[in-house]
């Protein structure tokens, strides 16, 4: 690639494009809500679509409200390369999770109109819905569909804590598009993005070349006891729901430890009933999720969760449900994909190392139909998932130069 090796994006357009973005929801903190199919989610699509339109991109919209912005190439046949990430965000979220991939995308498709180059291959900038899972369970549901993961009628019928599906509120926001699910030929995938974590800016990188993603596994604990009285009721006679989850808690944490420093355990959600003061709490509602990138370690994370629970559970005197919603094996990315970012970071000169993805992301499902990679730039101390998520122009800049270059690469550059 060294005839492009001056090729380069126009930074200030793709920050100042992010910061426009950053408006919709925007919090006190200086971060973003919004949350997936509201109505906060729509000005977003609209604000994207606006953007692709003016860009010389056709526009197709599936049945899970994905969106496709499609630069034409030579050979328009062919199957496309495709780049993209999310819009929606955490309730507290920041303004560069998920939108810098899809906004370094549409950057690389002006710049390839600005220097007037054609490619062999289409280009396409995709908009993945309900990325989060924070409104609906699980995350990733509409690139899970794409995937093969999950069947439409699954991804549609996710429902929010009001009740309401996503197939009800894509129509709601005017994206239930008539395309098809996935089921074609998709020649690349490439997703740029934020590390998430503190590894690429504790070791000034500036490009992470992601070759693999963990595994996870999430869980929906429910544990049961008696509610009774705080003040009569004597402790050795007690059925603590609220105990034994505090145990749970313990637990999740000792087996995350036990499997460091890949291995990752949290509890990040807990609903206490009756939730009185004076009250023993009769029901506890948690949440676990495991991470690691050996699916065999994960599955024995998962034996000692199960085995530990019902010990705490039966010490206790506490009624145990629990269900795995969400699980996918660890990926590995296509060699030939990770071998694009590489070169395209090698030719531009960037400090890079080799990271694996901590977090989850539809190219995790993308995986699954296309040959796939991701690119990493670093976020300041490592923090997103929060409205004080931030990262420095020269990343963005950066991130989005290599994932230009890497377009062209599986693209094929004709002029």
């Amino acid at each position: 690639m060294s005839e492009k090796r001056n090729l380069s994006i126009d930074g200030p357009r793709l920050w100042d494009s992010l910061m426009e973005m950053a408006k919709i929801g925007a919090t006190k903190k200086g971060g973003c809500c919004r949350l997936a199919l509201t109505d906060l989610d729509r000005q977003s699509r609209d604000l994207f679509s606006k953007w692709c339109e003016a860009a010389g991109c056709t526009l197709k919209v599936d049945k899970m409200g994905n969106i496709f912005a499609r630069r034409a190439g030579r050979n328009d046949d062919l199957a496309p390369v495709i780049t993209g990430s999310h819009l929606d965000t955490q309730p507290t979220g920041g303004r560069f999770d998920g939108v810098f991939g899809v906004l370094a995308g549409l950057e690389a498709v002006r710049t390839l109109n600005d220097l007037g180059y054609e490619t062999e291959r289409p280009i396409e900038v995709a908009v993945w819905t309900n990325e989060e899972g924070s409104r609906f369970a699980p995350a990733m549901v509409a690139s899970g569909v794409f995937g093969g993961v999950f069947s439409l009628d699954y991804g549609l019928n996710r429902a929010d804590e009001d009740g309401k599906t996503m197939g009800e509120e894509l129509q709601r926001i005017g994206y239930a598009g008539p395309e098809e699910v996935g089921g074609r030929d998709v020649h690349a995938y490439f997703e740029a993005h934020i590390e998430q974590g503190p590894i690429l800016e504790a070791e000034d990188k500036t490009i992470g070349i992601v070759t693999d993603a963990q595994g996870q596994r999430w869980y929906e604990l429910t544990l049961t006891g008696v509610e009774s009285h705080a003040g009569p009721t004597p402790m050795n006679r007690r059925k603590d729901a609220l105990l034994g989850a505090a145990r749970v808690v313990d637990l999740v944490n000792k087996v995350g430890l036990d499997n460091a420093p890949s291995g990752c355990a949290t509890v990040g959600m807990m609903k206490v009933h009756p939730n009185s003061r004076n009250v023993i709490p009769g029901q506890v509602f948690l949440t676990i999720d495991f991470r690691h990138p050996d699916d065999a370690v994960l599955a024995g994370m998962d034996k000692a969760m199960r085995a530990g629970v019902e010990q705490i559970a039966k010490k206790i005197g506490l009624q145990v449900e629990m269900e795995q919603i969400f699980y996918y094996a660890p990926i590995h990315f296509d060699e030939s994909c990770v071998s694009a970012v590489r070169e395209a970071a090698k030719d531009c000169g960037y400090s890079m190392r080799e990271i694996v993805s901590g977090a989850g992301h539809d190219a995790c499902y993308v995986a699954n139909v296309a040959p796939t990679s991701m690119i990493f730039v670093p976020c300041i101390d490592g923090i997103s998932h929060n409205e004080i998520e931030d990262a420095k122009p020269e990343w963005i800049t950066a991130g989005g130069n290599v994932l230009l270059r890497a377009l062209l690469e599986k693209a094929g550059h004709v002029a």
